[in-house]
């Protein structure tokens, strides 16, 4: 999962005001709904103990619709502190359950549940002129550039003799052509960050290119049957090959960190396991920063366990007092989700929405280790 949403209110101190907000208004009176749900919110945050700077700056945010609003987005999270919006971000749809939080740690864990894994696809629009590249994720499409001229090498269907050696010609000259933009497809792939590769164009000329990309690069490389390289052959069907595809990888991605988890946490072997499960191994190991991976899932029985926080993201315990005997003088509870989280993601760690039971660690949480004590 890619956290980098995360970083403005990872390591910024609380108490934060949370609000996962339905903003699907599609009837008449649109703003005074709005100006309803911005009142009511704000009351519960003063009630639940918020300042009224942060209150004022979360009701302004809720009135105020967001660039692209409305119909691109039904759903809405903030983040704010001191009297400042720290967040404001959409969500794919309306959350579950709106609602509003004030506590020591901001309520990130279902921003993470709505969003999921996010995977990034390379996406390449190619022909026998060239290639232009996009990186797609769930916030957009983004350019990354392309490769080629402006002079395609056209087949001529001429069964002349000159016209003959012409194509051959032609043809010669398109497979260079074809192992060039492979080279350049593996250059933006690296550069870019992306999971998957997608190729989309005539299907003779992604065969040849998708043939010459490196074998670790085949394998995680889809073709799109739909669309081509001119803007005007972007179509709904292009669409949900990409959608399809990144689906695809964040399932594969999930049931690998779940196995990964599975084979660690189990006993047995001679081997010290690399995975920790449990709030008190957990803390433990975020208070360590040894957690590579953070796995959650949304209904587990610990997520909503509270555990202390101190005022620095790795200052956790499961007791206030283990806190203040570091030199903490004001610990304070938080759900265990989310301080884990949050944790996490300030040392780096990777963090996986694990959504099925069957997969899910046991109490909704677990953890990969980069390294055991006894390591």
């Amino acid at each position: 999962m890619r956290l980098s949403l995360l970083q403005p209110v990872i390591e910024r101190p609380g108490p934060w005001a949370t609000v996962y907000a339905d903003i699907s208004y599609d009837t008449e009176d649109a703003e005074k709904q709005q100006e309803l749900t911005a009142s009511a919110t704000c009351a519960q945050l003063f009630a639940l103990g918020a300042d009224e700077a942060t209150c004022g700056a979360v009701h302004e945010a809720l009135v105020t619709r967001r660039g692209g609003e409305p119909g691109v987005h039904t759903g809405r999270v903030l983040f704010a502190a001191d009297g400042v919006i720290v967040l404001d971000t959409p969500l794919p749809g309306p959350p579950a359950t709106p609602f509003a939080a004030w506590e020591p740690v901001p309520r990130v864990t279902p921003l993470l549940a709505a969003v999921g894994d996010d995977p990034v696809c390379l996406v390449v629009r190619l022909d026998r002129n060239g290639a232009d590249f996009a990186v797609r994720g769930e916030t957009g499409t983004e350019d990354a550039g392309r490769a080629g001229g402006d002079r395609p090498i056209r087949r001529s269907a001429s069964a002349e003799a000159s016209e003959r050696h012409f194509q051959a010609k032609a043809e010669n000259t398109w497979e260079r052509n074809a192992g060039e933009l492979a080279d350049a497809v593996r250059e933006a792939f690296e550069s870019c960050g992306a999971e998957a590769i997608v190729l989309i164009g005539e299907a003779r000329e992604r065969r040849m290119v998708h043939d010459k990309l490196p074998e670790p690069l085949r394998a995680i490389t889809y073709e799109s049957e739909h669309g081509g390289r001119a803007p005007s052959a972007e179509t709904d069907l292009v669409e949900r090959d990409i959608a399809q595809v990144r689906a695809v990888q964040e399932r594969d991605h999930i049931a690998e960190v779940a196995d990964r988890f599975r084979t660690g946490a189990e006993p047995g072997g001679t081997s010290t396991p690399h995975a920790a499960a449990g709030i008190p191994a957990l803390v433990e190991a975020a208070r360590e920063h040894r957690i590579d991976t953070l796995l959650v899932s949304p209904h587990g029985a610990d997520i909503a366990r509270h555990i202390w926080v101190g005022s620095g993201v790795d200052q956790l315990a499961v007791r206030g007092t283990e806190l203040t005997s570091l030199g903490e003088t004001h610990p304070a509870a938080a759900r265990a989700d989310d301080a884990l989280v949050r944790a996490a993601a300030a040392s780096g760690a990777d963090i996986v929405v694990v959504r099925d039971p069957d997969r899910a660690p046991t109490g909704g949480l677990g953890a990969i280790l980069r390294w055991t004590d006894e390591s």
